[in-house]
């Protein structure tokens, strides 16, 4: 009889118990930027920053660099284009390009140009100071860098998966390209194997 007494208020207490568990907020922890997250198993973050700083370092190994240098006497200018996301996956490659300027700007070894839409902004900006600063501060035009290489590329995965376990491949591919003779005086190949294993069958 107690029991059955007490059935409705335990009843009550499990469900609030359950409705107030599933309002609480979700438990945010701060990391640093560098700390390894890979929570998914796809393209994140940590790929992005480690394959660019992987593939700037090859590139500005090779001799292509010393040979410019030695013929021409000054540091080479580097644009990056386009990067092709052939992936199965949504990938930021705007991140990854970002990552890619970062560390061959960084590197001191090469200097880096505006890309298009910057260069466009910034000959704007030219022609507004033409009508509204001194002429000894004015930039006028005819003065930029052109770029003596651009760096191209694609990012491709492989998927395959059965009983729970889901492999990915990836394979980032960056070429080096001589504006003027079109030539490709380097390139780089990074590729990444990441296994997913889920308790439970479905990804």
């Amino acid at each position: 009889m107690l029991f059955k007494k007490q059935a409705p208020k335990i009843i009550l207490f499990f469900i609030l118990s359950i409705f107030i568990a599933s309002c609480a907020g979700p438990k945010v922890s701060r990391v640093g930027t560098d700390t390894v997250t890979d929570l998914s198993g796809r393209w994140n973050d940590t790929d992005s920053r480690l394959v660019a700083e992987e593939m700037v370092k090859d590139a500005l190994s090779r001799t292509w660099i010393d040979n410019y240098l030695k013929k021409y006497g000054r540091q080479p200018v580097v644009i990056v284009g386009t990067v092709l996301n052939r992936s199965h996956e949504h990938i930021n490659v705007q991140t990854f390009t970002k990552d890619l300027e970062r560390e061959l700007t960084n590197s001191g070894r090469v200097q880096f140009v505006a890309s298009r839409g910057e260069r466009e902004e910034i000959r704007e900006e030219r022609v507004d100071q033409a009508q509204h600063s001194s002429d000894a501060t004015a930039k006028g035009p005819g003065k930029e860098h052109g770029a003596d290489y651009m760096l191209k590329g694609t990012i491709n995965t492989i998927l395959d998966e059965a009983k729970g376990t889901k492999v990915i491949f990836y394979q980032v591919d960056l070429e080096l390209i001589d504006i003027e003779k079109n030539t490709k005086v380097w390139f780089g190949q990074k590729k990444i194997k990441k296994v997913i294993e889920r308790s439970r069958s479905g990804f």
